[in-house]
This record gives structure tokens, C-alpha cells and sequence, in this order.
């Protein structure tokens, strides 16, 4: 139905909009999305406004609001063929593969030469005909772990390779020290001591509760760090600010340490190294980027495969299905990844007995989900997502949480901040970021936080903001399928 606009306002609407695309183009996406709003607003009628704010959406990772500014801009155009793709984008970044395809078709159809529609359409089909062959295989028989038929003992390691190898099986600070330089200068360490890795984390992490217990002895310290997602060279950065991981000091990487930047497995070896070599010297959340379906879309799986193989990624995914949800520090503070669940009555103890294991994968509704997606936000309350997944919780979530599990906050991480971290909810929620210019083109800063036992409170919390720093240039293993994202 269209709305009475006059010429003026359709002039005004259009002034607003191209304020917007300043915004947009100056990678300022969340004015985009306002201007975009304010533009709507004076003048409902064009398509074209919805579309627009659903890709500022898109760059926010806002998949759940750019479907809806989807379904809108084809609700006033049903012949414009970018609103079904920007609806079958964030369908496709949220892995609806099914509902994508139909929008990528129906593009193709008003568009017929639109060459990235087709290629997303093409992954679409693919991936839909790839679920339903394994999940015919899993009906009729028990499919094998992969980590169960790899021997790592019967892989030869070449006399030419250079870097210091495992013997025994056990990592050695010297070979995590020669591994992080190897990855500095873009080598990869041998296979077969990257499956060694791999297998003796999942077998750490599968015996451990999905709520994790962190005490901070007299004397040491724990530093907290958010999303890294791929920035190694940032990531490395950290060590070189704040001291590397050892037995005095430790860290605890709140989730998202793959996809998006292109070198996300030298990170997730050099975490599951030190986890190794450090047992209490290295925590791990899993975040909701360490998910097949995630993994798929950001690059992860694409780049494992192009630096090893697809066997590899297959080890990771069944070593991300055994990563805590949750770690408790100090007995006060809880750490996740996304945040709080859609229920009040969640407790401590039900966090710490879910079957994340047998789950696997956490799919995208329950309590493991809401956890891994949930966001804060200013208003009492819950509202649904602009993600798409999960839920948003208000400050009296937070505290209502807080007091039933006697804790005193909570530390999550899952959203870029400007300044690398950000405190809510009457100082009871803190989201911490850890990738200084996201995506290199955010300009946001890194931060992580420093936490020291204290006798009157049992802890004391410093913020720490750092700046990106050079990396190579290279090609997101994304990249091929982000052309609209």
C-alpha cells in the first residue's frame, strides 16, 4: 500500500538518504542505518531505502533486521531484485541456505547476468545437497569421529622441514615459541604436529564441564580478551603488550578466535598450544563463530582446507563441540561469549551440566545458543535480536541473574565497541573486544582486561585498549562469497 508523500518531502527523503550514503560509505554504518530510518520515515515508498539500510544492517551483522528491510523493500517493489538479495543474504549469512536459494533465484530472475547472486545460489544448492547426503549417511549408520581414525605417529615428517618438531608427544615452550615465529613469517608448522595439537585439546577440553571454575592464585594474574576473529598479527600484538601466557600469568580468550581475518588457524593452534603447555595458564570460550555454519560463510573452513586439508576442518569442528560455554573467575565473575538466556530461572549449575558434546553444534534456538548470541541492550527487558538468532537482555536481566547465582557481573564479549570494550547495566555487564580495526575498515580499538586477586573484593579489574598494527595483505577466504556483505 502506498503512502501519500508530497513532492517536498520526496525531495527531503532523498537529501536524507544520500546524507546517509556518506555514512555509509565512510563506514559509519550505524549513522547509515539511522539516516536511512529518517528517510523511511518522510517517505515510505521507495524500495530502494530499504534496501540500503538492510546492507548497513548486513555490515553490523544485523542478518535478522536486513531480512525484514528485505521483506519491506519487496513489499513495495515486488520486481526490485535487490531486495530479495539483500534478504537472501542475511538468510545465507545465518545459514538458511534453503530460504536463500529461493531468494537467489527469483534475483536472478528480474537480474539474470548477476554474477554474485548466482555464485551465492550455486553454494546454496550445493550446501543443501551436501546436509541431505550426510544426514542420510547418519540415519543408517554411526558416523566415525574423525579424530578417532587419525595416527599422527604414522605421518612421516619430511627431513626438509625446518621448524622444532613434538617428540613424545608433549609441547614444549620452545615449540610453541618456534611455531608463533614461523607463523609471524607466514610458514606453517607440519601436519602432523598440527593434528597432535588439535587431538590432545579435544581430548583436554572434552573433560571439562561447560562451566568452568577460574581461580586467580596470589600473586598471578588473568587477562581477559574478546573476539580475535582471524587478526593474528593483532592477536600476537597482545603478547607483546601484556606479557605471553604462563604459569603466573594467565588468559581466558572469551570465543570468536576464527573467521573473518585470513589467519585465524595460526591463532586457534597457538591457543590450543598454550593450553597445552599451560594447562591453567589458558582458558577457552567457545564463541558462536566456532560453529560449522559460521565457519563455513567466514572463512574458516576455506582456509583450513587451502593451508591443510578438509580433514583438518572436520578436527576442529569436533574440537569446538568439546570448548566450554562458560568460565566463572574468582567465584563472582562469569564469562561468555554472547550473554544471558530468555529465561530468568537459568542457573550456574545448569550452565555448567549442559551436554555441549553430544549437541555439537549449537543450532539456533536453547539455552547453548542464547548463550553463544544473546546481546545486551539499554532497555529493561528482552527484545528479539537484530541478528536474526538469540535474544537482547536489559540491565534488570542482568541483576535479576547476578543476585539469583550470587555473582557480581558479567563479561562478554561478541560485539565490536569502538573503544574495545564497554560497561552497562549499572557496571553489572561488560562487553570486551579484542580486534583493533575489525575487519580492517571499523577503525575501532582493541581492548582486554587485567584481572588480579584482591583480599576485600577477590579481584581487581584494569582495562587495556591497544591499537591495530601492519599485517601482510591477503585475500579474506570469505571473500569469494561476500560480495554482498
Amino acid at each position: 500500500m502506498t503512502t501519500s508523500v508530497s513532492e517536498q518531502d520526496i525531495a527531503r527523503a532523498n537529501a536524507i538518504k544520500e546524507e546517509a550514503n556518506v555514512f555509509f560509505a565512510n563506514k559509519k554504518f550505524d549513522e547509515a542505518v539511522e539516516k536511512y530510518t529518517e528517510a523511511i520515515e518522510v517517505n515510505p515508498n521507495v524500495a530502494a531505502f530499504y534496501a540500503n539500510r538492510a546492507f548497513a544492517h548486513t555490515k553490523l551483522e544485523a542478518y535478522g533486521a536486513a531480512i525484514l528491510d528485505g521483506d519491506k523493500a519487496v513489499e513495495v517493489d515486488p520486481k526490485y531484485a535487490k531486495g530479495y538479495y539483500r534478504r537472501g543474504v542475511g538468510k545465507y549469512a545465518l545459514a538458511r541456505y534453503k530460504e536463500a536459494a529461493k531468494d537467489f533465484r527469483i534475483v536472478l530472475k528480474f537480474a539474470p547476468n548477476d554474477r554474485d547472486a548466482k555464485l551465492k545460489l550455486d553454494d546454496c544448492d550445493k550446501t543443501v545437497a551436501r546436509m541431505a547426503f550426510e544426514k542420510a549417511i547418519a540415519s543408517n549408520e554411526v558416523v566415525k569421529k574423525v579424530s578417532d581414525s587419525i595416527d599422527t605417529q604414522s605421518i612421516i615428517v619430511e627431513d626438509t622441514y625446518d621448524g622444532v618438531r613434538i617428540d613424545d608427544g608433549k609441547v614444549t615452550k620452545e615449540f610453541v615459541d618456534d611455531m608463533i615465529e614461523r607463523f609471524v613469517g607466514q610458514k606453517k608448522i607440519h601436519r602432523r604436529y598440527a593434528y597432535e595439537i588439535i587431538l590432545q585439546a579435544r581430548k583436554y577440553f572434552s573433560e571439562q564441564a561447560s562451566l568452568v571454575d577460574v581461580e586467580i592464585p596470589k600473586e598471578h594474574k588473568l587477562t581477559i580478551c574478546g573476539d580475535v576473529h582471524g587478526q593474528f598479527y593483532d592477536f600476537n600484538n597482545i603478547f607483546k603488550l601484556n606479557g605471553r601466557p604462563s604459569e603466573t600469568h594467565a588468559y581466558l580468550f572469551n570465543g570468536d578466535f576464527v573467521d573473518r581475518g585470513s589467519f585465524s588457524l595460526e591463532i586457534i593452534l597457538t591457543l590450543f598450544a598454550y593450553k597445552l603447555l599451560y594447562p591453567t595458564g589458558m582458558y577457552l570460550t567457545r564463541g558462536n563463530h566456532e560453529t560449522d555454519d559460521m565457519n563455513k560463510v567466514y572463512g574458516f573452513e576455506d582456509e583450513v582446507k587451502a593451508k591443510f586439508s578438509e580433514t583438518m576442518f572436520k578436527m576442529f569442528s569436533e574440537t569446538f563441540a568439546t570448548l566450554p560455554l562458560a568460565h566463572l573467575v574468582q567465584k563472582k565473575i562469569f564469562v561468555v561469549h554472547g550473554g544471558l538466556s530468555s529465561r530468568d530461572d537459568v542457573t550456574l549449575e545448569e550452565i555448567r551440566n549442559i551436554d555441549r558434546i553430544t549437541k555439537g553444534q549449537p543450532g539456533q534456538g536453547g539455552l547453548m545458543s542464547e548463550l553463544l548470541w544473546a546481546d545486551p541492550q539499554f532497555l529493561p527487558g528482552r527484545s528479539p535480536s537484530a541478528r536474526g538468532v538469540g535474544q537482547k537482555f536489559g540491565p534488570d536481566v542482568t541483576e535479576n541473574f547476578c543476585k539469583m547465582n550470587d555473582i557480581d557481573m558479567v563479561i562478554r564479549s561478541h560485539e565490536v565497541k569502538h573503544q574495545g570494550y564497554q560497561v552497562e547495566h549499572n557496571g553489572r555487564c561488560v562487553t570486551i573486544f579484542s580486534a583493533p580495526n575489525y575487519c580492517d575498515s571499523v577503525g575501532n580499538k582493541g581492548a582486554y582486561i587485567n584481572v588480579t586477586p584482591e583480599t576485600e573484593k577477590g579481584y581487581k579489574l584494569d582495562y587495556v585498549q591497544f591499537d591495530a598494527v601492519e599485517h601482510p595483505k591477503t585475500q579474506p577466504y570469505a571473500n569469494k562469497f561476500r560480495g554482498g556483505f
